[in-house]
């Protein structure tokens, strides 16, 4: 029996109503609430990451809330700087990156990515920028992008506020929020956004850069696992340097597959081989330091021992007490061990400081030995009776640095 026309049109009206139910489910913003709250900042707060921050912080209480207020508010706030698109730089001032878009409101990847990590680290969140590059469309990009990886309550998440904020349609960007790319689990993200080191993949069975050009983005249990999570928090121990050391080896592991991997890595040796010159510069500087200081206690000593000759000299005359006189002696001395002293901090000299090392270690030694000779003389001058010290001074002159030595 074949449904009447009534029949018909009740079918086609309850499944328009299904549709529309399902729209309506569909487009619900569980995060409503808190986007609400966060789009009412004052503009007086807004001037800084602090500001915003304070804001947060002081009207939410988890991490996911706080760092949905921040995602919100960057995402809404900014404008995508199309005329700009192009200027991505790595290398700029972490506060420049920040400072730009809170003052004109229009941003680039990196701006959006710099805001949301800078509010969240104010906000006691762990969070880090992740340089990389995408595809859209089957296509893999040819410019870099910047997102963001935080950790949230047990879990790292990734967060990409560009795109969360809106899309470009001819030339034109169109302002839309999409909640993809909040929190996103990084198993889904990885079909769009791979870093340049594997480490910000967040997964345990990290995609190498061939197999993104090739859409093989599904996890391969059957490879080496990654501990990510240890990673991470190895990471996070490291200083600079070992990070950077690090992240080249990943990078080069994953393969260099086009000219922004090698460009990122490219930066990253010449930024560790410049921490290597800035330190050997450094570590001459402080070389060149030591021998100076050196020079100066071994002048010092033997300015104190000549005062201490010209006084035998002039047998002790005016008189002073013997720890007056013992003090000349010890003085020499002080000067003499600091001068050894900061010759033995001085490791691997150049060859000109070698030189000047060679010159310098005999007349140290030499002046060491003179004043030995004195402490002993002077040993036996405190051992005699006033009557016979007197006698001590007429014995064979002798001299050092053209001073005559009693």
């Amino acid at each position: 029996m074949k449904p009447s026309i009534k029949q018909l049109s009740l079918l086609v009206f309850l499944l328009l109503f299904i549709q529309i139910l399902n729209a309506q489910k569909i487009s619900v913003n569980e995060y409503a609430a808190i986007d609400a709250k966060a789009l009412q900042i004052p503009d007086s707060l807004t001037a800084t990451t602090a500001g915003i921050a304070g804001y947060i912080n002081s009207n939410f209480a988890t991490d996911k809330e706080k760092a949905r207020a921040a995602f919100i508010w960057v995402a809404s706030n900014i404008q995508y700087d199309i005329d700009n698109m192009f200027a991505l730089n790595f290398y700029e001032a972490a506060e420049e990156k920040i400072d730009k878009p809170l003052k004109t409101r229009k941003g680039i990847c990196e701006n959006y990515a710099a805001l949301f990590n800078d509010i969240c680290a104010k906000c006691n969140i762990k969070s880090f920028m992740v340089p990389g590059y995408t595809k859209q469309n089957g296509f893999t990009d040819y410019i870099p992008h910047v997102w963001c990886a935080a950790y949230i309550d047990t879990a790292w998440f990734l967060f990409d506020p560009t795109w969360g904020s809106g899309y470009i349609m001819n030339s034109k960007f169109y302002k839309r929020i999409d909640n993809k790319y909040f929190e996103a689990d990084p198993s889904f993200l990885i079909k769009t956004h791979i870093p340049f080191d594997y480490l910000w993949q967040c997964l345990n069975y990290p995609v190498s850069n061939q197999e993104f050009y090739e859409g093989k983005t599904t996890q391969n249990t059957t490879r080496a696992f990654f501990n990510y999570a240890d990673s991470i928090a190895l990471f996070e121990q490291q200083n600079h340097i070992e990070q950077l050391t690090a992240e080249a080896r990943r990078i080069e592991k994953n393969g260099v597959k086009n000219s922004m991997i090698f460009d990122r890595l490219r930066h990253i040796k010449l930024d560790i081989e410049n921490d290597k010159i800035d330190k050997e510069n450094k570590r001459q500087a402080m070389l060149a330091t030591l021998y100076n200081d050196a020079v100066a206690y071994f002048n010092g000593a033997v300015k104190d021992f000549n005062g201490f000759i010209e006084y035998r000299n002039k047998q002790f005359k005016p008189e002073k007490t013997d720890e007056e006189i013992q003090g000349m002696i010890d003085s020499t001395n002080a000067d003499i061990l600091k001068a050894k002293n900061n010759i033995k901090q001085i490791s691997n000299p150049d060859p000109a400081m070698d030189k000047f090392l060679s010159q310098l270690l005999p007349l140290i030694v030499d002046l060491d030995n003179r004043l030995n000779e004195q402490q002993d003389w002077l040993n036996l001058y405190f051992s005699k009776s006033k009557a016979k010290r007197k006698s001590m001074f007429y014995e064979k002159k002798l001299s050092w640095f053209g001073i005559p030595l009693n």
